[in-house]
């Protein structure tokens, strides 16, 4: 039930939420130097540090909000910082930030947190505060080593910023990197998406994000599409990209646990595991989503209106969403879908009541003769033919409402 319409404010009571801790934080900081052509996250460029410092104080104003509904906020087990780019905050801003989130939620079981930075400006001196101050993960936006690629993407870092903003942060201690790469880039080959991806493994980070670029309808390359000034890489090129990456991957030690993501054994992102587990997670800052025991809710998604909330002591929620208990089902079974452990029938009921060899039994059938899925006697996976049309694939795991009514 959608409680409201898209970008209307709504007013809930946080503390009338189930009970449902949340696993995840997320904080959206939404600054950038410069807004790349494929982006369709919320982000603001030619922000002073005045307004920076001014946004950490309304987001530590937020998460207080949030401090003493013990029903849903604590303790937390993973934090990540995305954007924007978060590294653009200034190095005093940062380290209030951290230490301000520490006082208003318990941190002190969290098992990793991540923090996105860009290649471009990262510094030693910011990577040693990050450590410092507890951060145990970074995350790089490499996207290509291929100089015309990077032009394309409208990114604006050399491709030997990568190594060093590694060097940098392994010389801050820091050994869990990871760094997202795009493929399917207008007017790359294969052959080009293979020497970019040997040269990410090269890097030994533990984790990689390898996406297919899409052509989000906001986005200046969209639109650049439109005027028939860039073209899509063709599907079947697309697809040979995305099976060589997970077979060279495999081979690199680093497989794929989702569609998009690979790690080292034990390496795995466990603030989206969380995501794609279906678990309760809390966002602060403008455009962030939460999820609570099947409430869904996002900021507004524009920073003075989410400053306008803040200041005057309210939620910044735009949408309130409750799913049914099937819909929350149904969605389960999708993200289950995404994860190479597919769908574990033994966990699922655990987790919904539901008997899924049962209730989709019709549907794992239809799927598994035309080589969608593998099936065995505990899960069921997506094949590697399923993997080309894994999206479609997941929809057919909605459920009716009348299900579990």
């Amino acid at each position: 039930m959608l409680n409201v319409l898209p970008n209307s404010p709504v007013t809930f009571d946080p503390a009338a939420l189930p009970a449902g801790r949340a696993e995840g934080l997320y904080v959206h900081i939404p600054f950038c130097f410069h807004k790349c052509h494929y982006c369709d996250f919320y982000s603001i460029t030619r922000q002073t540090p005045e307004r920076m410092e001014a946004f950490v104080d309304r987001l530590l104003a937020e998460a207080g909000f949030w401090a003493n509904i013990q029903q849903v906020t604590g303790p937390i087990r993973t934090v990540f910082f995305g954007g924007g780019t978060p590294s653009l905050l200034p190095m005093p801003a940062m380290r209030r930030l951290i230490a301000g989130l520490r006082s208003r939620f318990d941190l002190s079981g969290v098992q990793e947190w991540t923090i996105e930075c860009n290649p471009a400006t990262v510094s030693g001196d910011y990577c040693r505060m990050l450590r410092d101050a507890g951060v145990d993960r970074l995350s790089f936006g490499a996207q290509s080593f291929h100089k015309t690629e990077l032009a394309t993407l409208e990114r604006h870092h050399d491709p030997e910023d990568v190594s060093r903003s590694l060097d940098l942060a392994r010389a801050a201690g820091f050994e869990r990197l990871n760094i997202d790469l795009i493929y399917a880039i207008s007017g790359q080959t294969l052959a080009d998406w293979e020497d970019n991806l040997e040269q990410a493994i090269a890097l030994e980070t533990t984790h990689l994000s390898c996406y297919g670029l899409t052509f989000e309808s906001n986005t200046p390359i969209a639109v650049k599409k439109r005027l028939g000034l860039m073209h899509e890489v063709e599907e079947s090129i697309e697809l040979q990209m995305l099976h060589h990456t997970r077979k060279r991957l495999a081979a690199a030690n680093r497989p794929a646990y989702e569609i998009s993501n690979y790690a080292a054994p034990g390496q795995e992102c466990q603030h989206n595991l969380v995501y794609w587990t279906g678990g309760n997670y809390i966002a602060l800052g403008p455009s962030g989503s939460s999820h609570i025991e099947g409430h869904r809710w996002r900021n507004r998604p524009h920073l003075g209106e989410w400053e306008t909330s803040i200041d005057a002591g309210r939620l910044p929620a735009v949408e309130h969403e409750i799913l049914s208990p099937a819909r929350r089902a149904g969605e389960l079974a999708m993200l289950l879908l995404r994860l190479s452990g597919g769908l574990i029938y033994d966990d699922y009921s655990a987790r919904t009541g539901i008997d899924a060899r049962s209730v989709y039994a019709s549907t794992v059938d239809n799927l598994r003769s035309m080589g969608l899925l593998d099936v065995d006697a505990h899960a069921i996976r997506l094949s590697e033919k399923g993997l080309n049309v894994a999206d479609a694939v997941a929809g057919e795991f909605l459920l009716p409402d009348s299900l579990l009514a």
